[in-house]
């Protein structure tokens, strides 16, 4: 096991949703079984993990009459995100009044949803992405989008014409996130880290793309000869999978390519420092020799 750091850690880190095999590539069968049994994870799925807190959005929705939306109704979806949400998200009418006490420890939204916009006390997986296009940060809703797009339950072109037929405020937001969604993704790391390069001038980047016959990267600068890599050594089980990642890295520099490495804490809570170094690459430019033909 990872020093330092427990299963639901490594569950938000993936996403919120964890498959069997990306929880053995740090703990044992043992250790899995022990937090499904003390109520620390629960099993949605066959082979799917996930944290507690989706029932918890359920049980809050029905107790103001309203229903799972946004970030928590992409959980439900069995999405990944960029982070779990501090409350469950709940959407009520608009002439819906609440107390305080009902409020509490809900985060409410009010909106008149169509009744087609409902499926089964939470908001249809379309409109799940669109609330989260017009309403979160652009880096959280692109891990949503993404996501879903990489499940098979939505399409750019779906996304696209969503945010036209969606609530005007908003629009300018839900339609630069179907512009930008890519089902290619891996991840909400990969999702947040490809937000940010958005920001930056003269990055122009693509996820998953194989290099030679070196490996995949995780994100694919052409015009700069820039990799930029979303990795860390708490998602290696193994030092032998380290130790190939690295030498890895060290034949996409002799290829001619510069590898710029970020950790998961970076890109989720230092997107100044993040935004700085790729400023500063494009910048610089490639001075490295063009990369050999593959």
């Amino acid at each position: 096991m990872t020093s330092g750091m427990d299963l639901a850690e490594l569950i938000i880190k993936l996403g919120g949703t964890a498959t069997t095999q990306e929880l053995l590539r740090v703990f044992t069968r043992r250790t899995i079984r022990c937090a499904l049994d003390d109520g620390r994870i629960i099993r949605v799925a066959r082979g799917h993990y996930t944290l507690p807190g989706g029932s918890e959005a359920l049980a809050a929705a029905r107790r103001v009459g309203g229903v799972v939306s946004h970030i928590s109704a992409a959980q439900h979806w069995g999405w990944k995100v960029k982070l779990p949400p501090e409350r469950p998200v709940v959407t009520v009418p608009r002439n819906r009044k609440l107390t305080e006490r009902q409020r509490a420890g809900i985060d409410v939204r009010w909106f008149n949803l169509h009744p087609d916009d409902i499926r089964g006390g939470v908001t249809s997986k379309l409109r799940t992405v669109g609330d989260c296009a017009r309403s979160e940060h652009f880096d959280a809703a692109l891990s949503v989008a993404d996501s879903a797009v990489r499940d098979g339950d939505a399409t750019q072109t779906q996304l696209s014409l969503e945010a036209l037929a969606g609530p005007r405020t908003g629009r300018p937001a839900a339609l630069r996130v179907a512009d930008a969604v890519d089902g290619r993704a891996a991840n909400p790391f990969e999702s947040v880290l490809r937000a940010i390069c958005l920001e930056i001038p003269g990055l122009q980047v693509e996820p998953q793309v194989w290099v030679g016959s070196t490996g995949r990267v995780d994100l694919l600068d052409r015009r700069n000869n820039l990799i930029l890599e979303a990795d860390s050594w708490e998602f290696h089980s193994e030092r032998s999978v380290f130790v190939r990642d690295v030498r890895r890295y060290t034949c996409f520099v002799r290829l001619g390519y510069a590898v710029v490495r970020f950790t998961w804490a970076e890109v989720m809570f230092e997107q100044d420092y993040v935004r700085a170094v790729l400023t500063d690459m494009v910048r610089l430019g490639p001075p490295w020799r063009a990369p050999a033909a593959a």
